[in-house]
């Protein structure tokens, strides 16, 4: 990702307030710091995925059936917050790479199960390694920082609706 020659947040903000959307301005500098932030993170988690030839989205997939579970593949998208369509090209993409599997759910003939292969799990476990010293150690946050930007993000999501567990 190429570093931006301007401050899409202050840019944001400035624009607000030139609108008279004075109320809304802090607002939405916070959004669009985020959304930012996000896309940082993200294309740097999807650079160090690459040779791994993974996304984050299949990462994502491999980790949560790294426990040994199968799951339903409708349960990998509502534990990952991904649309069905994700979680289809995701699952047949792992599939095609013969790092998960699909298999017949025992009880129910209309569910499809899915399962991390231990081809699956080696793979994992060389990305959470990649990730966990290129990305995840490194951000330039401190501990408490880390912690706070965790919290503000919990006030957030449990606006929302979201189960929200105070780690503290």
């Amino acid at each position: 990702m190429s570093r931006l020659s301007y401050d899409p947040v202050e840019g944001a903000r400035r624009y607000w307030l030139e609108q008279g959307w004075d109320d809304a301005a802090g607002g939405v500098a916070g959004a669009v710091s985020v959304m930012r932030g996000w896309q940082i993170i993200l294309t740097k988690a999807n650079q160090l995925l690459r040779p791994f030839d993974l996304t984050f989205a299949r990462y994502q997939v491999l980790g949560l059936l790294r426990p040994g579970s199968q799951l339903p593949l409708g349960q990998v998208g509502a534990g990952l917050w991904i649309t069905p369509g994700t979680v289809t090209s995701s699952v047949d993409r792992l599939e095609a790479a013969e790092l998960i599997r699909r298999v017949p759910h025992p009880d129910d003939g209309r569910t499809v199960l899915a399962e991390i292969t231990p081809k699956g799990r080696k793979v994992f476990d060389k990305a959470v390694g990649e990730l966990n010293a290129h990305l995840f150690s490194t951000l330039p946050l401190a501990e408490d920082e880390l912690a706070q930007l965790v919290r503000l993000m919990n006030k957030i999501r449990a606006g929302a609706g979201d189960t929200v567990t105070d780690a503290d």
